[in-house]
């Protein structure tokens, strides 16, 4: 983090400073457990924890000062604030302001964190690059990566997630993205934005934040997304499979084992890579990155090299030969539009094809229906078994008696070892709040 002073803190965020306004801070934290010589800690209450209850014990640890909502009951320098989290909004959109570089907002319903990371592979081959650490991508999680920004950082790319309306806004007035990236609109958090055209509103919130003719790239395989040229005073770039879209992709195949071939059109020029992942979204992916890529004048060796060095994170599409059977690990998240393309990836391996499906949430009132019409789509597609965990999976047991359906998590993981066979290819997929690492553990141990 670049220092800055309390009393430019305090000024940010219109806090009543406690304390030596020259005093120089290098980090910020909510986390107590984080907090170093030098800290901001801001103490945010929560429903569970309050973080006003920290901050004796972060005086321990060398905290410089807390941003907090009540007098602390210690002496320690403090500023207070009506709200820390808003007050910790209101430095981040300082600290942004600080930077000229050039900043990449990513939002979308799926795929934000691999698209993420890819572009980050591609930019870091020429860049020094700043990026969301994991899926920091919330109301607390982006201003805490702004300020991971440092003196030297050349581009900095920062995921954005949301499940309400006005959330886009609140984060985009930080980032304020010199480059928008939306990856699609699916099915996800239905209980606030109700349908997949109040997931667009929301999601292009971000676009009321950004300068003129900003350049909004956007998957053109997603048709709600073609909403984006409607925009005035912003220039759209879409990537797909056609040869309309600005940048494209041919000859895509899955090789198992080794990835995805493809080649993509770049400026009118063939680039042909092999992407160290499974799904054909990975192109897309693939894509978005090269296009950005081009945008900062990179040669199409510099974005070959980039693309082939991709790593994901996390439970994200993470292949895993047990030397039993292959376990593809995606059970970080699910809605119906994830659900539906790991489902499309499953369906090119040639084996035994097994899906483990679990509830996936915030649905809104057609969750029981939109559970059917995934499972209806998984049978559709040529997968053999379908095995299911939750309550809401209930639904997808009654479409087909051929379905394996477990009342919870635990029931699940604890029998599954009897459907698997040698050689099988099995996907792990569901909401985070399920827990399927469980599962996932089980069949490595097969």
């Amino acid at each position: 983090m670049k220092p800055i002073t309390l009393k430019e803190i305090a000024n940010a965020c219109s806090g009543k400073l406690v304390g030596d306004e020259n005093t120089v801070i290098t980090s910020v934290e909510t986390d107590s457990r984080k907090v170093v010589s030098g800290t901001l800690f801001a103490a945010i209450p929560g429903n569970r924890v309050d973080g006003h209850d920290f901050i004796e014990s972060s005086i321990e640890k060398g905290m410089a000062c807390a941003l907090c909502e009540r007098e602390p009951n210690c002496n320690t320098p403090y500023i207070l604030v009506p709200s820390t989290l808003q007050a910790l909004k209101d430095i981040a959109a300082y600290y942004r302001s600080l930077f000229t570089i050039p900043i990449i907002g990513i939002t979308g319903s799926v795929g934000k964190t691999s698209t993420k990371e890819m572009i980050a592979s591609v930019l870091s081959v020429k860049y020094k690059i700043h990026k969301t650490e994991k899926n920091f991508n919330s109301q607390i999680g982006v201003p805490l990566t702004v300020f991971g920004i440092e003196e030297d950082t050349e581009i900095s790319i920062i995921e954005m997630g949301i499940s309400d309306f006005g959330e886009m806004s609140n984060l985009a007035k930080i980032v304020k993205p010199d480059i928008c990236v939306f990856t699609n609109i699916g099915d996800c958090h239905l209980e606030a934005l109700k349908d997949r055209d109040g997931v667009f509103r929301a999601k292009t919130e971000m676009l009321d934040f950004v300068k003129p003719q900003t350049k909004v790239f956007y998957n053109a395989n997603d048709k709600q997304l073609w909403k984006i040229k409607d925009f005035a005073n912003i220039t759209p770039v879409p990537f797909g499979f056609d040869i309309s879209d600005k940048y494209y992709a041919t000859n895509v195949q899955t090789v198992q084992g080794k990835g995805v071939l493809a080649t993509l059109v770049l400026d009118n020029e063939k680039v042909d890579v092999t992407i160290p992942a499974i799904g054909e979204f990975m192109v897309l992916n693939a894509l978005c990155a090269a296009g950005i890529g081009k945008q900062f004048n990179m040669t199409n060796e510099e974005i070959k090299k980039g693309i082939e060095s991709f790593e994901n994170v996390g439970s994200r599409s993470r292949v895993i030969d047990t030397g039993f059977i292959m376990l593809i690990d995606d059970c970080y998240n699910a809605n119906p539009t994830s659900v539906k393309a790991s489902i499309n990836s499953l369906s090119k391996f040639m084996s035994r094809k097994v899906a483990v499906i679990g509830d996936m949430k915030e649905l809104g009132e057609n969750e029981n229906d939109l559970h059917k019409q995934v499972a209806e789509y998984i049978l559709s597609k040529g997968i053999d078994l379908l095995i299911c965990a939750g309550k809401l999976c209930e639904n997808m047991a009654k479409v087909s008696n051929t379905v394996v359906h477990f009342d919870t998590t635990e029931d699940c993981a604890e029998n599954i070892s009897k459907y698997i066979e040698k050689g099988d290819t099995v996907l792990v997929k569901a909401s985070h709040s399920m827990h399927f690492e469980k599962i996932v553990e089980k069949l490595k141990e097969l």
